[in-house]
């Protein structure tokens, strides 16, 4: 089991400092850890965004190259004709060859895209989300959470309706994640490599994510803070729960994320047979 605490506090969105109540427990943050899954449905589904690629068919043999044939001392392979050129007499086609072909060039009917159970890519969104609600996880992944109050950081439904950046950066900084912003802040290098002409041209550390249910304006005032992402309830996202197939994710939820928890991720065979998805349990339930 993740974690044994019945009931999960309830923090005021306007005075953080405030609880407003407590929501139970749900059973999907008390699912048992399986990171293995998290990586292995992570690993699938990031390759379904994959845009297929290929050398063109002629490429490495555009050239009119015959072997000069046995006697020369030289080796067989294919050699481009004419003169007064470096270019003249140098081996091609073969993919050994400066300017050759390529061995098993890559065509665009590749197998990119990965089929996943949906099942699987469920208690690998249920695992991740029970990793969140353990600080150790979530300080291994690097969070800087030595001023929240509480895992899971459960806040009251007024947060849907912050409209504007500005409050939404303060509220996040009562809530405790001040030295979250900034070390995001801190962490922003160039990036090595050509991704640097490819609109990847920084590279940054990801910080909190939000997980509403209704958008009433928080997916805008969230979504200019430098690494913090929103996510909706309805549609939680593996890449987003567990970045690079790391579980451990810092999450900030609304209050009634928790009721939906309860109710679409629990032991109940009534669930099973709405939902057709049962929460998986640890060895020792059974």
């Amino acid at each position: 089991m993740a974690t044994a605490r019945p009931v999960v506090s309830v923090y005021n969105f306007e005075n953080p400092a405030e609880k407003t109540g407590t929501v139970v427990m749900p059973h999907a943050l008390t699912a048992p850890l399986r990171p293995d899954l998290v990586r292995e449905v992570h690993m699938n589904v990031s390759k379904n965004h994959r845009q297929a690629y290929a050398v063109g068919a002629k490429v490495g043999y555009d050239t009119a190259a015959e072997s000069w044939g046995t006697g020369r001392a030289v080796a067989r392979i294919p050699r481009v004709p004419g003169g007064g050129t470096h270019r003249a007499g140098q081996a091609a086609f073969g993919n050994m060859c400066r300017g050759g072909g390529m061995f098993n060039p890559t065509k665009i009917w590749r197998r990119w895209h990965r089929r996943v159970n949906v099942t699987q890519k469920r208690h690998a969104v249920v695992t991740a989300l029970a990793a969140s609600s353990l600080p150790p996880l979530v300080m291994a992944r690097g969070h800087r959470i030595g001023e929240i109050a509480e895992l899971p950081l459960v806040v009251s439904d007024g947060l849907e309706s912050v409209q504007k950046t500005k409050q939404a950066v303060e509220l996040l900084t009562k809530l405790g994640c001040g030295p979250e912003l900034q070390k995001v802040l801190d962490s922003k290098k160039l990036r090595a490599g050509q991704g640097k002409a490819r609109n990847r041209r920084f590279r940054m550390r990801l910080g909190p994510l939000v997980i509403y249910k209704e958008d009433n304006g928080i997916s805008r005032a969230m979504r200019n803070i430098p690494g913090v992402e929103t996510a909706c309830v309805d549609n939680l996202n593996l890449l987003r729960l567990a970045p690079g197939g790391s579980i451990g994710r810092f999450l900030v939820a609304v209050s009634v994320i928790c009721c939906l928890f309860v109710a679409r991720f629990c032991f109940c065979f009534v669930v099973l047979m709405i939902l057709s998805y049962l929460l998986f349990v640890s060895c020792s339930f059974c």
